[in-house]
């Protein structure tokens, strides 16, 4: 499964989005575009993302522009998953 795909099973499970999560692709808009996206759930996305992929995220990482879109968050978990 790709991390795209991943994500997007992941923004459901968190979000309770539905089968709107199904046309999510790597321009859309999640930071401020999708009311479910509060300060609350982001917290609970990241505790889901080190969950779910194994690995720790610093706070210095976070801040909205990782958050912007799909692809921003796509490119945030690649990175972390590197070697």
């Amino acid at each position: 499964m790709s991390t795209e795909n991943a994500l997007r099973d992941l923004l459901d499970q968190v979000l309770q989005l539905g089968p709107r999560v199904s046309s999510f692709h790597a321009e859309t808009p999640l930071l401020g575009s999708i009311p479910e996206l509060d300060s609350m759930a982001v917290v609970n996305l990241i505790t889901t993302l080190e969950e779910h992929f194994g690995f720790a995220i610093e706070d210095d990482e976070i801040n909205a522009e990782v958050f912007g879109t799909l692809g921003t968050l796509t490119a945030f978990v690649d990175h972390k998953l590197r070697p």
